[in-house]
């Protein structure tokens, strides 16, 4: 797995150094910052995610490096503005200042702001690669990811329920948070390269992408509770900073580890299709689901 994530990493990231304006490119601190919330670090998952799914429909990597370059730089918006005192108000990012801490709080605001632009610019710039019927769907299936019935919406329903007792959680409620907060641009990226293939294969990797981001969160919420980093308020199921519930707080840590196994189960039967072509994509889904940090 290691391998693939590296080799998806190094190129991700070497597109990401070129898409990025330059940090000396006015206004200067607007970039200086775009560049640190995106060349900060990070695993890259979505783009690997994203390139492991090309090669399970085998498609040529260079046509989804504008939906991987996109991708990265939805997450590292996200992180932003998650990172920013009216939300989750860190001031530690990978072990470094967030954006709002090593500029300031507006420059992170429209460092945020401006990385979702050139996402959609990357996006949306004609591509020889593929029919501009095709560019129109990624573009929409990657704005829905990202907003009011995704990622936007995951985030304002999880700020809604901050302080709602594990108990009074109902566990479709927290799935609901998990599927859209985490699940929606995960299932965007393995679907953003399926929409150059046909629906079959949309469907099956639609599939996939779904059950891997609702178990990826759930594994997450396992690791605040039971890993080697997890905090002292999280042991007790409940991120006490900002009191929101994690699934083992809901369920119990047995039921969530063996909900994370039923998801991983039927996400690598989603890829049955795909033959030997997916094993790039089952060894990333391995590695996420399995991981204990």
């Amino acid at each position: 797995m290691t391998t693939h994530l590296a080799r998806y990493r190094e190129r991700v990231d070497a597109a990401l150094e070129q898409a990025l304006p330059g940090a000396a490119t006015r206004p200067a601190r607007l970039h200086a910052a775009m560049r640190y919330a995106v060349l900060g670090g990070g695993k890259r998952i979505r783009p690997a995610l994203c390139y492991a799914a090309a090669e399970a429909l085998q498609v040529p990597l260079a046509a989804v490096d504008p939906a991987a370059m996109a991708l990265e730089l939805i997450h590292a918006y996200s992180l932003v503005h998650d990172d920013l005192p009216a939300m989750d108000d860190d001031d530690l990012r990978r072990g470094q200042p967030t954006c709002h801490r090593a500029f300031d709080e507006a420059t992170a605001i429209l460092a945020g702001d401006a990385l979702q632009a050139l996402a959609l610019e990357l996006l949306a710039a004609p591509q020889p690669h593929f029919p501009a019927e095709a560019q129109l769907r990624m573009v929409q299936l990657l704005t829905c990811a990202c907003g009011s019935q995704g990622m936007a919406g995951g985030q304002a329903l999880d700020l809604a329920a901050e302080g709602t007792p594990p108990e009074h959680m109902p566990l479709t409620a927290l799935e609901t948070v998990h599927r859209l907060k985490t699940g929606a641009l995960i299932q965007a990226s393995v679907r953003l390269p399926a929409e150059l293939a046909g629906a079959a294969a949309r469907q099956h990797l639609g599939d996939f992408g779904e059950l891997l981001g609702l178990a990826f969160q759930i594994q997450d919420d396992i690791l605040d509770v039971a890993g080697d980093t997890a905090v002292l308020g999280k042991r007790a199921g409940m991120d006490l900073a900002h009191r929101k519930a994690t699934y083992p707080a809901v369920c119990g840590l047995a039921a969530a580890e063996a909900r994370v196994a039923a998801l991983h189960e039927q996400a690598l039967a989603a890829l049955t299709p795909f033959g030997a072509h997916a094993d790039a994509l089952r060894a990333l889904c391995g590695w996420l689901l399995e991981r204990r940090h």
